[in-house]
């Protein structure tokens, strides 16, 4: 599927899936998003959908890569210090959907399945939506696009 290229602020940290220490860094800044009420400072929002944005892939995702929490903007015109903002290019994508309890790891079970394939993926950018359906944390679904060459 063909996305079109949006534009996301929000908050990032420079992490790496070795020695598990993305399971450090991306709670963390979960916790900072949501304590920072940063969905609120974020400006020019298109909509209320939170988004992980894995991106800057050093190689692929054995290596070191930034994620990206926030909202997808109309621009990058007014970034508020200490965020980050990011044009996610409209490139051609595999979406895959993680559903069930959040707090069983469905989502991370979804990636250890995108991992373990052998998709032909290009590591540009791969984004986590939570959207209306990911309201309710117990009975969830979040889409995940992977970026894949055609």
């Amino acid at each position: 599927m063909n996305i079109q290229k949006f534009n996301v602020i929000g908050i990032s940290v420079r992490t790496t899936n070795e020695n598990g220490q993305s399971g450090q860094d991306i709670p963390a800044l979960l916790k900072k998003f949501i304590g920072g009420g940063i969905a609120e400072k974020i400006p020019n929002k298109v909509s209320n959908d939170v988004i992980f944005v894995y991106t800057d892939y050093e190689k692929d995702h054995t290596k070191p890569y930034t994620t990206i929490l926030g909202c997808a903007v109309e621009s990058l015109d007014s970034i508020p210090e200490e965020m980050t903002g990011k044009t996610i290019e409209g490139v051609h994508y595999k979406k895959f959907t993680a559903r069930g309890n959040l707090s069983e790891g469905v989502v991370y079970k979804e990636w250890m399945k995108i991992w373990n394939s052998d998709l032909d993926r290009n590591f540009t950018s791969d984004f986590e939506i939570y959207g209306e359906k990911a309201q309710n944390p117990e009975n969830a679904e979040v889409d995940i696009f992977i970026a894949i060459n055609r």
